[in-house]
């Protein structure tokens, strides 16, 4: 058997047992992006993931996230749908930071006690191949608030920018995009679906989270040629949240 074979089949095991403990330490931080509305049925309702973080009042997910419980026009009351045990609680929570550009929201609970809150890694130190995992809630409330996790390679690294295009498919949307500067977002060979957007990307042994999944906001700009899911998962560096815009996204 080649070496690194060898070595791999020895450290399988292992990474396998890492992520069986880190995926119970993450999931209570997990939680559902939604609103409720009492005219509505159901009255709770999520679109999208987030995770908590610092003082355990604080959430972050994608602004995308937001925007569409914003604009769905139904109105209703914008908060996070936590599981315990086999029931799932509504608790409300204010819009207190958008970053529009890296596509980062931040929402802050506003009564209860405090969840657990997860740690944030330096995403910087990062590299093409680690071995990472993203734990969320694929289509939302088609498979309901269960948690999902996905493990991951990074497969690149690379520039968030506008692909190759035809003069046809030149909108305002994507010409406005031409002239911003690009960042790099990490391209994951995971699988993701609506509803994991906000999940967090986290190092299998030490539960530290380094990105965000993102499924549209970047998909839009990489991928707007592309008609069909194309399997490809992206995800924001997580380094980007440590100096949030203000609550209107500047």
């Amino acid at each position: 058997m080649p070496i690194l074979l060898l070595l791999l089949s020895l450290l399988a095991p292992a990474y396998a047992e890492e992520l069986i403990q880190t995926i119970d330490d993450i999931k209570p931080s997990v939680v559902g992006i939604g609103s409720l509305q009492q005219a509505r049925g159901p009255a709770v309702g999520f679109v999208g993931t987030g995770f908590v973080i610092g003082d355990g009042l604080t959430v972050v997910t994608a602004a995308h996230v937001v925007n569409d419980l914003v604009s769905s026009g139904q109105g209703g009351t914008i908060g996070v749908l936590v599981r315990s045990g086999g029931t799932a609680q509504f608790r409300a929570a204010t819009v207190v930071a958008l970053d529009r550009e890296h596509d980062l929201a931040r929402l802050r609970i506003t009564k209860g006690a405090a969840l657990p809150a997860l740690r944030l890694g330096d995403s910087s130190k990062i590299r093409e191949g680690k071995a990472l995992a993203f734990t969320g809630f694929p289509l939302g409330m088609v498979l309901g608030l269960h948690h999902v996790t996905h493990r991951c390679i990074v497969s690149a690294i690379t520039p968030l920018a506008t692909p190759a295009i035809g003069e046809r498919q030149l909108d305002s949307k994507t010409a406005h995009q031409l002239h911003k500067p690009g960042y790099a977002v990490f391209q994951l060979d995971g699988t993701a679906y609506p509803g994991s957007s906000g999940s967090p990307l986290f190092d299998p042994a030490t539960g530290e989270v380094v990105g965000v999944v993102n499924m549209v906001f970047v998909k839009g700009v990489k991928e707007s040629a592309i008609s069909a899911p194309s399997g490809i998962t992206y995800a924001i560096p997580v380094n980007y949240l440590k100096s949030p815009p203000s609550a209107d996204g500047r």
